[in-house]
């Protein structure tokens, strides 16, 4: 014999208004309430930040169906900036290396999912040095309008 749902905490069916407001919103075909204000807030923000996701998982499914990878971003950073794909990875403070090696953390990290870990391995950073290269190369998109592929508009 199953507890009735109210019996269970009960709050989810307190915060909808008691069982007539669940049931008028099952009449309504919103059988299954995708939030909580308690905690997330309710559907509507819940959904928003579900269809984001969604864009985001997309977008990396599309750059890695166009072969991008950290190698493929290594090469577009150096285009961009005019340098030897190696400098980007070789230590040093140079304002060039810096905003070079921030744009690839940025589009690395933010475009194609790639773990800070990772990168931090990669260009001999600490992760929390990773982390602040992606802030900063996100404010370099912003600022200079860069796109990783022909295709961003």
């Amino acid at each position: 014999m199953g507890r009735r749902p109210e019996m269970v905490g009960g709050g989810l069916i307190r915060s909808l208004g008691g069982w007539s407001e669940v049931k008028k919103l099952r009449l309504k075909g919103m059988d299954r309430i995708k939030g909580d204000e308690r905690i997330l807030g309710d559907s509507d923000f819940v959904m928003s930040v579900l269809s984001k996701a969604d864009e985001q998982f997309e977008r990396r499914y599309e750059l890695k169906r166009l072969g991008y990878d950290m190698s493929r971003v290594a090469d577009t950073v150096a285009r961009i900036y005019s340098i030897e794909k190696d400098v980007l990875f070789q230590k040093g403070r140079q304002k060039l290396r810096s905003d070079a090696r921030r744009l690839f953390c940025y589009w690395c990290f933010a475009e194609l999912g790639l773990p800070q870990t990772e990168l931090a391995l990669a260009l001999e950073m600490t992760v929390s040095g990773v982390g602040y290269a992606v802030r900063r190369g996100e404010k370099i998109v912003k600022q200079y309008h860069y796109r990783l592929t022909d295709k961003d508009s």
